[in-house]
């Protein structure tokens, strides 16, 4: 397909080259247009992620007259505009309870924090992928798979156990500020270490701030068990 002529920033050049970056309706067809802004109307309508004087932006219409990319989430609560009630969205109480009480034992970790995490990254998909290529329950991106020693990322035990040393290790690092952790799962710690604090990632940020609910959520329901 012969793509349309287009000026773009450098910085999103190699983006358009791979079919992330694509002309504003500006310089489309009418029905191009049209065809966009029906898609913005369906339940699985795209998100637009633009710059707006520097700063990024999320439409679901596609912006006229600037570049813009087609924003796709790296997990269940990663979506900026997600339109899930965090408070109130129903919860995993029981699924894979077994696995989750093995690694949280195994890692010092509080198992309501691993099922607030899974909740976050899957939603207890354990065949979930992400675009950027992150498997099963937690998410594993394929290298930090293979430095855990998980060769079985897709099967919910090695998935949670490797997902949970990973935490481990971020709150470890962290000195078990969650917070800080959790932005370390999403963003990387190094991205973490960079900003001194939460990176100003709209993605990192509300990530944190609903794995902070969940966790919540989690906990008391496992106290109101006891």
């Amino acid at each position: 397909m012969t793509r349309p002529l287009c000026t773009f920033p450098r910085a999103l050049a190699a983006l358009w080259l791979l079919g992330l970056v694509v002309c504003g309706p500006a310089l489309a067809t009418t029905a191009g247009d049209a065809a966009a802004n029906t898609d913005a109307k369906k339940p699985n309508a795209r998100i637009y992620k633009y710059l707006q004087g520097g700063t990024p932006s999320f439409s679901d219409v596609p912006p006229s007259k600037v570049a813009y990319v087609v924003y796709r989430t790296s997990c269940y609560a990663c979506a900026v505009t997600s339109s899930i009630d965090w408070l109130t969205t129903p919860l995993h109480r029981d699924a894979y309870g077994d696995e989750i009480a093995q690694a949280a034992r195994q890692y010092a970790l509080d198992p309501a924090l691993v099922r607030a995490v899974i909740h976050a990254e899957s939603n207890f998909n354990a065949r979930a992928r992400s675009p950027k290529g992150a498997m099963g329950l937690m998410q594993l991106m394929p290298g930090t798979a293979r430095m855990l020693g998980v060769t079985e990322p897709q099967s919910a035990g090695p998935n949670i156990l490797g997902g949970a040393q990973y935490l481990a290790g971020l709150l470890a690092r962290f000195k078990n500020d969650v917070a800080l952790a959790t932005a370390g799962y999403n963003a990387g710690p190094e991205a973490v270490q960079r900003y001194a604090g939460v990176p100003p990632y709209a993605e990192t940020q509300v990530y944190v701030q609903r794995v902070k609910i969940l966790h919540q959520r989690y906990r008391e329901v496992t106290t109101a068990l006891r």
